[in-house]
């Protein structure tokens, strides 16, 4: 059914805001915004939960900072407000969200004629919501757009329902009302955003938790399954990880060329499933760790509050970030020597700091450099100024040069001796490395890096032939 200009005349069309207009929920969206800023927001919510939802939202209202102009708003419903408007009806904006946010937005898409959210003690929602819109308009005197169950108790003194991506039970629910009805959309449920939401690409650090195991060549088949291990409850932790930091960087996402197409800053996957995966992944991955030994579920607790605090805090601090995110690289090397009991040297720790420092810094100046080709003049949520992109890129030539001298240095020492034949073979890596970091950091500064180095270097013609070469000197080394 479509909407007749004929009907529509000094009618009033009621809509609601989170899952209808918005593809989103305000409640989710400012907790997570609010925790993003101050960590303790959470605690606090939970008590004021005790006073009822409407004084929760009103108190997450008044501490987020929630950009309305870069939310998701359903296209289809704006369009339909629109149909409604040049038919010369009445469009209002009735909500369960907070009267603050509620205006905010109704300014920003200046659509509505009024706008009508939770005032702090009542919960602007259900038969509730039922009962303001008939003691305004009476009876069957407004149409309503909806899209959850509780949206039958409006819909049942409504003179017209307007179902939004609703469920197939939830139509037949709408549609056994006996009034006008229409459907915008279709509710169905693609995994492809949820896979995306885990960034499954991003597993390909985590391979890192075998380099221990390949340097002491030690290739039994128990040590690779604990290996194996290792790479799977990290994957599963760190995806845990990268849903919290989707969730903490909402706005900074929205506002960026290509992360605002991310699952939870698109809309495509609900605040409130992210929340629920970031639990599961984290329960399932402690429970690989435990299987690993107490020293390994050490290690995967340190890894995860080291995570957590840069997103809450790090990720905003210059040059500390950039330490954070080395320490997470080493980290992962560290675990793996302990899932497969392999004795870390110094060596090899010392390359790993200096060489992820590198990477670490080759990421911000991508940042930064990305910023300056869209005329910003800061990186959102980042504690760098455009200005800063020629010391960040002397930072990752410099720590990554020192990487290679520590492996140069590391191929005199007696360690090489006992486990390579030929150890002079393993100076074409350090060639290698040398070309590598210089190329990836020029690319960078020329606005050509748009990805994590490591997945860049996967990508790139070039890298993967780099890291052909540096596998066949090793090869080499061990064997002739």
């Amino acid at each position: 059914m479509t909407t007749d200009a004929n009907e529509t005349k000094g009618a009033v069309l009621a809509v609601d805001l989170d899952g209808t207009l918005l593809q989103s929920d305000m409640l989710h969206e400012t907790f997570w915004n609010a925790a993003s800023h101050d960590w303790s927001a959470a605690i606090r919510a939970i008590r004021t939960l005790k006073s009822g939802k409407a004084a929760l939202k009103r108190d997450l209202a008044t501490r987020a900072s929630v950009d309305v102009t870069t939310l998701p708003y359903n296209r289809e419903v704006l369009d339909y407000i629109a149909k409604w408007r040049d038919g010369g009806g009445v469009v209002v904006l009735v909500t369960a969200t907070d009267q603050i946010l509620a205006d905010q937005i109704a300014t920003h898409l200046g659509v509505f004629d009024a706008v009508y959210g939770s005032d702090g003690d009542r919960n602007l929602k259900g038969q509730i919501k039922a009962e303001f819109l008939v003691d305004r308009y009476g009876e069957r005197g407004f149409a309503y757009v909806g899209d959850h169950a509780a949206d039958l108790d409006v819909w049942a003194h409504a003179a017209r329902a307007i179902s939004v991506n609703a469920s197939e039970a939830l139509r037949a629910q709408v549609s056994a009302l006996g009034i006008e009805v229409e459907h915008l959309g279709t509710a169905h449920i693609d995994r492809k955003p949820y896979i995306k939401a885990l960034r499954p690409h991003q597993w390909l650090k985590n391979i890192l938790v075998f380099v221990p195991l390949l340097l002491a060549h030690h290739l039994d088949v128990v040590s690779f399954v604990r290996a194996l291990m290792a790479f799977v409850a990290f994957s599963l932790v760190a995806s845990s990880v990268y849903v919290l930091n989707d969730l903490l960087d909402l706005n900074a996402d929205r506002a960026h060329a290509r992360k605002c197409k991310r699952p939870f800053a698109a809309g495509t996957v609900p605040i409130a499933h992210g929340t629920a995966m970031a639990g599961v992944l984290l329960g399932v991955g402690a429970v690989l760790s435990v299987a690993l030994g107490p020293i390994f579920l050490f290690v995967m607790l340190s890894y995860y509050a080291m995570t957590t605090a840069y997103s809450f805090y790090f990720k905003r601090r210059a040059v500390i970030d950039v330490s954070v995110l080395s320490g997470l690289y080493t980290l992962r090397i560290i675990a793996g020597g302990v899932a497969v009991g392999v004795p870390l040297s110094m060596w090899l720790l010392a390359f790993s700091v200096f060489f992820f420092f590198a990477l670490a810094a080759v990421k911000r100046q991508a940042e930064l450099v990305d910023n300056i080709n869209a005329g910003k003049v800061q990186a959102e949520g980042r504690g760098y100024r455009n200005e800063d992109a020629e010391v960040i890129s002397q930072m990752a030539l410099g720590t990554g040069y020192v990487s290679i001298l520590v492996l140069a240095l590391y191929m005199n020492s007696p360690d090489v001796a006992l486990l390579y034949s030929n150890p002079p073979a393993l100076w074409g890596i350090c060639l290698i490395l040398l070309f590598w970091i210089s190329r990836i950091v020029l690319l960078t500064h020329r606005g050509e890096m748009h990805d994590d180095p490591i997945v860049f270097a996967v990508r790139d013609r070039i890298s993967r032939l780099c890291g052909m070469m540096v596998v066949g000197f090793a090869v080499l080394g061990a064997v002739m």
